[in-house]
């Protein structure tokens, strides 16, 4: 992990998507959901046997999946430790590009406006001021390789750069000793990550993948990166971030999912 000043660049509005990645990316997403039914049905039938009742007990299964999730967060959250280090990697196992991962398929993508997009901030936030991403690229960068980690059992290697998340919410006066911060994204998706992990060294804003601007399909032009969580808590597109006390859930946590998804 480094910091540096970033070099001068141009930063330019997004355009078409590269149909060669999207091809590509979507073979790997196919792959990925075929192994994963049955992955599934292998869960399923040993929830079954766990819980003593059967898959068409929804009720049943329901309150056991609630109960062992809220089980992992809280012993994931004990095991969180503020200032451990996740292991980095030489540049040389960097993935070039990343994987891409999103709750559809990489051609409905929509490319956003790099010169009309803002980053809204809300809740406990004293300078609320939106920035623009001309602003956020104009600040110190924090480099880091990585590995990502999916819920769906593919993991790769990642550089990232952006400015650490610790620094951007003491500039903007954040109340860091609030519960959790909240993000919300162009196509729909929302997250949210407790304030331990977001003062964590490794979590950035993150603005480029391998020393180059991010692009579309994966999260132009804002996009959180964390080392010690998940993918799914890493949400792109970014366009607003809320500070705050009242639990916020998020797009896949409030369809089931862990909500700490770290350690």
């Amino acid at each position: 992990m480094s910091v540096r000043t970033p070099s001068p660049s141009i930063f330019r509005p997004q355009g078409k998507i590269d149909q060669s990645v999207m091809e590509e990316n979507k073979r790997l997403v196919e792959d990925i959901n075929r192994r994963n039914l049955l992955r599934g049905t292998l869960s399923l039938g040993a929830l079954s046997l766990l819980t003593g009742c059967t898959i068409t007990d929804h009720g049943a299964v329901q309150s056991v999946l609630k109960a062992v999730s809220s089980f992992n967060d809280r012993v994931q959250e004990l095991l969180f430790r503020p200032n451990h280090l996740a292991p980095t990697f030489p540049e040389s196992r960097v993935v070039k590009p990343p994987r891409y991962n999103a709750f559809y398929e990489i051609e409905e993508v929509k490319p956003l406006d790099g010169g009309s997009w803002k980053l809204e901030l809300t809740g406990l936030i004293k300078d609320r001021r939106p920035w623009t991403a001309q602003q956020i690229y104009a600040l110190p960068e924090q480099e880091m390789i990585v590995r990502h980690i999916c819920v769906e059992g593919w993991d790769y290697i990642g550089q990232w750069s952006g400015v650490n998340l610790r620094l951007f919410l003491e500039r903007i006066g954040a109340d860091t000793t609030a519960k959790y911060v909240m993000f919300r994204c162009a196509d729909g998706y929302s997250g949210s990550i407790d304030m331990p992990t977001a003062l964590h060294p490794q979590t950035i804003l993150a603005t480029k993948y391998a020393r180059e601007p991010i692009t579309d399909p994966y999260g132009f032009p804002l996009r959180l990166r964390m080392a010690t969580k998940l993918g799914f808590k890493n949400p792109k597109w970014i366009t607003s971030m809320e500070v705050t006390n009242t639990y916020p859930g998020g797009y896949w946590e409030d369809r089931g999912f862990n909500w700490f998804a770290g350690i």
